[in-house]
């Protein structure tokens, strides 16, 4: 609208899309009656609107990878719990069904695009590197390779970021391609794998799947 002449001492309210907007009643003229001649002009400033959709789409990347972890783990048979809500610092707990133990917190991170290796975040919504108090593993999907990474919390170090270079042709394979499909891990109690173990020894013949470094890995 036209601001009057009469309005030029007035505020222009300014508030995002998603703010409450208030405005107090009209003053009365002296006749008593409420003026309805008078022109109210809000300036409405609306949230960047691409900076939202990243936002969007980053959720729903971390909801599909999270949806086929819940399917790869219960087609190995492990139980799998979801937290309510998103407070928690990790997005499930596997649980064997073959031993009896305490609940693994895993946070599951996903990789879509290849530069000079697969990169994937280690770090929770602050920003801080996980640690045995958030969680007690990660695990990482290679989106386009469909490739499982799972990798003990104590591994990360104060890694921020941890990349998977699964075509690497070094004879000396980078070191978190030992953790590739070691859903083993999840199925040994801490105390018998140790820090950081790379499954030199099987940790359950039972699951059906061989990591990428399994002793028993040529056997049919």
């Amino acid at each position: 609208m036209r601001r009057n002449s009469s309005d030029r001492e007035r505020p222009i309210l300014v508030f995002r899309r998603e703010a409450k907007i208030e405005i107090p009643d009209a003053p009365a003229d002296s006749s008593g009656a409420s003026s309805s001649s008078e022109a109210i002009t809000i300036h409405a400033a609306a949230g960047d609107e691409a900076s939202e959709k990243r936002r969007a789409t980053g959720k729903r990347r971390g909801e599909a990878a999270e949806a086929a972890f819940l399917a790869r783990a219960t087609q190995l048979g492990f139980g799998v719990l979801l937290p309510w809500g998103e407070s928690d610092s990790y997005d499930a707990a596997v649980d064997s069904r073959r031993r009896r133990r305490r609940l693994q917190r895993v946070q599951v991170k996903s990789a879509g695009s290849y530069n000079a290796g697969y990169t994937i975040k280690t770090t929770g919504a602050n920003g801080r590197v996980y640690t045995l108090d958030d969680i007690d593993f990660v695990v990482g999907y290679v989106v386009p390779e469909d490739i499982w990474c799972v990798i003990p919390v104590e591994a990360l170090g104060n890694r921020a970021t941890i990349k998977f270079r699964p075509h690497s042709r070094r004879l000396v394979k980078p070191m978190f391609e030992h953790y590739r499909e070691a859903w083993c891990l999840l199925d040994c109690p801490r105390e018998k794998r140790g820090r950081n173990d790379i499954p030199k020894a099987c940790r359950s013949e039972e699951l059906g799947v061989r990591c990428a470094v399994c002793p028993k890995k040529r056997l049919p």
